[in-house]
């Protein structure tokens, strides 16, 4: 089992900035990918950036440019940097863990980032 343990959303004024950390910890395999999603009401649940544990990155569309994902390995833990945020980023953000060996994936309990003036 991997355990996830989520910290960093709030409330935030439009244009403001939010950080978001994940720390993993439990039984974790060499080969992963840590990354975010986030559902807003009446929504699905998007993928919103994910690193590997070799530093590859993606990008949802709608955060390029305005977000940032990064890991530290040593510490299992990715962060989320969130700046010129919108009302529509306005989501519960879940932390997302899969590694491979076999293939296996974890979700943390998600954390709330409101944007709101």
């Amino acid at each position: 089992q991997v355990q996830l343990v989520e910290s960093g959303g709030g409330l935030v004024q439009p244009g403001g900035s939010l950080r978001l950390s994940c720390a993993a910890s439990g039984s974790i395999f060499s080969i992963n990918a840590m990354g975010w999603y986030r559902q807003a009401p009446g929504k699905q649940r998007e993928l919103v950036a994910a690193i590997t544990s070799g530093g590859s990155t993606n990008y949802a569309d709608s955060v390029k440019g305005r977000f940032t994902i990064s890991r530290d390995n040593a510490k299992n833990t990715v962060y989320l940097q969130m700046n010129s945020l919108k009302p529509e980023d306005t989501a519960v953000y879940y932390c997302n863990f899969k590694q491979w060996g076999p293939f296996r994936e974890f979700w943390g309990q998600g954390t709330q980032v409101t944007v709101s003036s």
